[in-house]
């Protein structure tokens, strides 16, 4: 049943909220957030005009997120191979997160928001390490929203650093690797599992981000740009995952209770 429509909602969002269950958010959703450059180039802009913009739909987003009660979002915002981009537009997205960061963090803890980051921080400018730094010690108390930021992120890389890490705990060990090894050292591994992914502008690839957390994960594709996402958006998408039959490599509860009664009847 709907529950109580948030204050904060605007119209278009409070009519998308009254469709939901709050009883089966995702718990965890996470975003790649694609788009900004084709948002630029559509309007004769720069490109790091579309990553500037871009900022407003991450604020509404996590705005949404919080309000409405979910336990973690991730944002994908910087890629291991977004080096390869052109100096001044890296440049600019570490500026960005930095001012960003600063910029938010009074909302962020009034909202009591908890900020987090994956990947290997620890190669980014010591600038925007000791930001980060700042952001998630001035958050630590925050019982809310789990704000991830993907920074410096590759799922690949994130993959091999947890077998690497549960090959240092073995000691020696020759016992094989596990799945459930692996799992705890996972960047996100104490972050309930992943939902919901969504991607941007329509792309249909999960682009080297999240892939082990992304198994049994529903997956929505919006045409938006990202610059164009906001709140209605992600509760757009969250409408659509509560239509989904979730199964997880098993059989919906319609097909097991025809199943049962087959197997019933086989057997009389």
């Amino acid at each position: 049943m709907p529950g109580e429509i948030p204050a904060t909602l605007n119209r278009e969002e409070a009519v998308l909220y009254a469709q939901l269950d709050p009883a089966r958010l995702p718990r965890h959703i996470a975003i790649i957030m694609d788009g900004n450059g084709r948002w630029a180039k559509q309007r004769f802009l720069p490109r790091i005009e579309g990553h500037r913009t871009g900022v407003k739909a991450v604020r509404n987003t996590i705005r949404m997120a919080s309000d409405i009660g979910v336990l973690a979002l991730t944002l994908y915002a910087f890629s291991n191979e977004n080096w390869k981009r052109p100096r001044h537009e890296v440049d600019f997205i570490m500026m960005l997160v930095q001012r960003s960061l600063c910029n938010e963090l009074p909302a962020l803890r009034e909202n009591n928001v908890r900020v987090s980051c994956i990947g290997r921080c620890h190669e980014l400018p010591t600038s925007v390490q000791d930001v980060i730094a700042m952001a998630c010690e001035g958050t630590a108390q925050c019982t809310g929203l789990r704000l991830n930021l993907a920074l410096n992120y590759s799922a690949k890389a994130e993959i091999a650093d947890a077998v690497n890490a549960a090959l240092r705990q073995r000691n020696g060990s020759p016992a094989p690797v596990t799945e459930e090894d692996i799992s705890q050292h996972l960047y996100t591994r104490d972050l309930p599992e992943l939902d919901l992914l969504i991607r941007t502008s329509g792309e249909l690839r999960l682009s080297n981000f999240l892939l082990w957390q992304a198994a049994y994960a529903e997956l929505y594709v919006t045409p938006l740009l990202w610059p164009e996402f906001g709140g209605a958006s992600l509760l757009e998408a969250i409408l659509d995952f509560q239509k989904r039959d979730r199964r997880f490599g098993g059989l919906s509860m319609a097909a097991e209770a025809v199943a049962a009664e087959s197997s019933g009847k086989s057997s009389q």
